[in-house]
């Protein structure tokens, strides 16, 4: 994982480290059910729809380990859960001294309804093509026209702010919910883990699923 000050997580491998149910934590008092290492965070409120589990991935374009988790990790949750995981990303820069770009195009292209597309054209232009200085327009033109996307209305998206708005939006849901380090997770609203291993999230949301069944 990146931090603000020091990336922690290796890259070599998905070891299952330190998998275990948290019984009688404070993370787990309000739902014995479930699994995992994961906290309950108090003051945000549930978005839990029955038989679906919503995960937010907080992650920086940039950070390397949040481009592995979003290729491999995360691909193998969504792969397993189907469509009882809906996934998204939330832009939230943990290195210093780049760009935004990557963050609103990501977010212009969310609103045009290829956000996913968008994400993992970024992360590869970024981390496999080594692209990591501007993005400048004529970059850009070949991103868009790859996703798909008119590039007359997502250049006239991008000039009106709202992509920037909402990626300082994302920023500051962050900062509520003390994100610390990319990537992190937010299950329906208020199940934050920073144990990014898939196996502790695929635990995480089975527990959910199993505890909608016992309703």
């Amino acid at each position: 994982m990146v931090t603000r000050e020091v990336a922690q997580w290796a890259l070599a491998g998905w070891a299952v480290i330190g998998i275990v149910a948290l019984w009688g934590s404070p993370a787990t008092a309000a739902s014995p059910e479930l699994k995992g290492k994961f906290e309950i965070l108090q003051g945000e409120v549930s978005t839990h729809t029955p038989g679906k589990v919503k995960l937010i991935e907080f992650a920086d374009f940039y950070c390397p380990h949040c481009h592995r988790f979003d290729g491999e990790g995360l691909a193998l949750l969504e792969k397993e859960f189907g469509n009882k995981l809906e996934s998204t990303m939330v832009g939230f820069p943990v290195i210093s001294g780049k760009l935004p770009t990557p963050f609103d195009m990501y977010e212009q292209a969310k609103m045009m309804g290829k956000g996913k597309a968008m994400k993992a054209v970024l992360f590869r232009t970024i981390h496999k093509d080594k692209i990591t200085g501007v993005l400048d327009r004529s970059l850009r033109e070949v991103l868009i026209k790859e996703v798909g996307l008119d590039l007359k209305a997502f250049e006239a998206g991008m000039a009106s702010g709202k992509p920037a708005q909402l990626f300082e939006d994302g920023r500051k849901w962050g900062e509520r919910i003390k994100v610390q380090q990319t990537p992190t997770v937010l299950l329906d609203g208020n199940i934050k883990t920073e144990t990014i291993d898939p196996e502790n999230i695929r635990l995480i949301i089975q527990s959910i699923l199993d505890g909608d069944k016992k309703k």
